[in-house]
């Protein structure tokens, strides 16, 4: 009976643990400022996340842009964790980058401005 009991705790505080959804803090910027027709690097940035379940793509006119670079899923000493996507591009005027974040079933789009 004691192992039933303690099954139910561990089962109830799993699902207590799993419930705890914190959306993530999404950064977009470029390593340079931006300047039309000039080659620069698009960086999609999650952190403060939980649980890891997190996707990043990052889009140009719609378009996947190839050879995107990933850090590897990091955490922080209190679980919420963080990855970072970039990508290197050459913007146009009247181009549209976006970072698309896909954490749990949530999608989320987010524009990089160029402030030109």
């Amino acid at each position: 009976m004691r192992f039933v009991f303690a099954l139910g705790v561990l089962l109830a505080v799993y699902c207590v643990v799993d419930s705890k959804r914190i959306p993530p803090k999404i950064q977009v910027y470029s390593r340079d400022p931006g300047e039309y027709g000039v080659s620069n690097t698009v960086i999609c940035h999650v952190s403060n996340a939980y649980p890891p379940d997190i996707k990043i793509e990052i889009f140009n006119n719609g378009e996947e842009i190839p050879n995107a670079k990933q850090t590897d899923l990091a955490f922080t000493q209190g679980w919420n964790f963080f990855l970072t996507k970039s990508a290197t591009f050459t913007p146009q005027k009247d181009d549209k980058t976006v970072c698309r974040v896909t954490h749990g079933d949530k999608i989320s789009n987010f524009a990089w401005e160029p402030n030109m």
